[in-house]
């Protein structure tokens, strides 16, 4: 059975849906006013893989996973860059999906955006309004009241109190509590605004989730995801608000990835170690990247560091270089495949373990080679169980020759035409026995990063 740590609970339990054999799920995806990060990689990569589990096990899943395209943030951008909000947010949108694309991320069944959800969140805020839960301040912002919902920081694990005495409160803001948080914010000169029954404005950051996720979900639902650093305040203020609106259950079980720290510091650009995915896709094949957020459990901190990037491609190399020449006439499913798909599904059931799941992969990978010219056909098997398997994971879907010789090239590099010839040249020089430039061709080809293996039916390269 498939167990799942719930941070509400703070413990491991057994997923049970609300609906038999339907999962619906919520992720809160970007605020779009750059490109994306590493620990925006994480988040995309991580919950990928749940949806792509949660899918092998057989659930019917609807992933919603919103876009955040009005806040202060993206208003001050624009205004930087003399653009309007929609000129500035499509054009990051676009690179958001390129990016998560790159890094085989599939799209969510539901990407909706708070500025097409404006009525959807009027309406919530009325009803908190109407409820007692929210109240028009002096400066015409709306707030929600925190002393009226006895469960805020049941979530977090927070007190009122001590949240209450480390609070600071903005000169600008007029709420009656510092712990109230604003639903409505009434409109200033130059930002957009849309018409509402507290006069024009646009909403608050946290009240967009509960409206949006209610309105593609239901109010209540399976599977709330979202970065560590999400948890509070604003998973906190979604229950608060959603719980009130609703008179339901906001969320059953929720999911929160660890933080990305590089070279075991936090990622911040004040520190100068602030890394976007295209800047680290400039170095490293995506799938590498891909395969490194999985080495970390999704709840543990990730260290990015070169050396861990690296890793990842001798990995990947391994992985890849087992399946080369075994691409057709293999069954998944064949008994020998057997152990090795239960202990990869026992591994991703325990908490979505991709580490463990990954150890299954190079266990596949040991006994392919060990089988490869004893027994051809029990080897292909385990070729399409590894591939069965990587699929799970969103790895090990190109030819293997696609990988291996993809990396490098450019850059004084030796094209794929130039290897083939100097490998040629050598075939020639070692079947004249000229030992001799044999040995300087394949050096000249190791110094351009060319490894070469030989075998039986001649001989084969990669890309370090």
């Amino acid at each position: 059975m498939l167990t799942i740590y719930n941070s509400l609970t703070r413990a491991k339990e057994p997923f049970r849906p609300i609906e038999p054999g339907k999962v619906r799920m919520y992720v809160c995806g970007m605020t779009v006013y750059d490109y994306c990060h590493l620990g925006h990689a994480r988040v995309l990569v991580v919950f990928d893989v749940i949806v792509r589990h949660l899918r092998s096990l057989g659930y019917d899943v609807t992933y919603v996973r919103n876009i955040t395209d009005v806040d202060d943030k993206i208003i001050q951008r624009a205004n930087e860059r003399g653009e309007t909000i929609q000129q500035l947010t499509d054009r990051f949108i676009r690179a958001m999906h390129e990016d998560a694309e790159a890094l085989g991320v599939l799209p969510p069944d539901i990407e909706p955006r708070a500025t097409d959800n404006i009525d959807a969140i009027i309406d919530m805020i009325s009803t908190l309004m109407e409820k007692g839960y929210a109240y028009q301040a002096e400066n015409g912002d709306v707030y929600y009241d925190v002393s009226r919902f006895p469960k805020y920081g049941r979530l977090s694990g927070k007190r009122l109190e001590d949240l209450r005495a480390g609070a600071r409160v903005e000169v600008a803001e007029a709420k009656e509590d510092p712990l109230d948080f604003v639903l409505w914010k009434v409109a200033k000169e130059g930002e957009p605004a849309w018409d509402s029954p507290w006069g024009p404005g646009r909403p608050g950051w946290h009240i967009e989730c509960s409206a949006m996720s209610t309105r593609c979900l239901g109010p209540h639902f399976d599977i709330h995801g979202g970065g560590m650093d999400l948890k509070f305040p604003h998973h906190e203020n979604e229950v608060a608000q959603s719980e009130a609106a609703t008179g339901q259950t906001f969320v059953d079980v929720w999911i929160h990835n660890g933080f990305v720290q590089i070279d075991d510091e936090k990622m911040s650009k004040s520190l100068g170690n602030f890394f976007t995915v295209r800047e680290i896709l400039e170095r490293y094949d995506p799938e590498e990247v891909r395969y490194f957020i999985l080495t970390s459990h999704y709840r543990k901190p990730l260290n990015y560091s070169n050396e861990h990037l690296e890793q990842a491609h001798g990995a990947l190399t391994r992985l890849y270089t087992a399946l080369r020449g075994l691409e057709e006439g293999g069954n998944p499913d064949t008994e020998a495949g057997r152990p090795f798909r239960e202990r990869f599904e026992a591994a991703m059931n325990d908490d979505f373990n991709t580490p463990e799941a990954l150890a299954v992969l190079f266990e596949v990978a040991r006994e392919i080679n060990r089988l490869r010219d004893g027994d051809p056909q029990q080897a292909r098997d385990l070729a399409a169980v590894l591939r069965s398997l990587g699929d799970r994971l969103g790895l090990l879907q190109r030819p293997p020759e696609a990988y291996l010789k993809g990396r490098g090239g450019g850059d004084g590099g030796l094209s794929d035409e130039e290897i083939e010839a100097l490998i040629r040249q050598r075939t020639e020089a070692r079947a004249a026995r000229q030992w001799a430039e044999a040995d300087r061709i394949r050096d000249r080809l190791a110094e351009a990063g060319i490894v070469l293996e030989d075998g039986p039916e001649g001989t084969t390269w990669r890309r370090e």
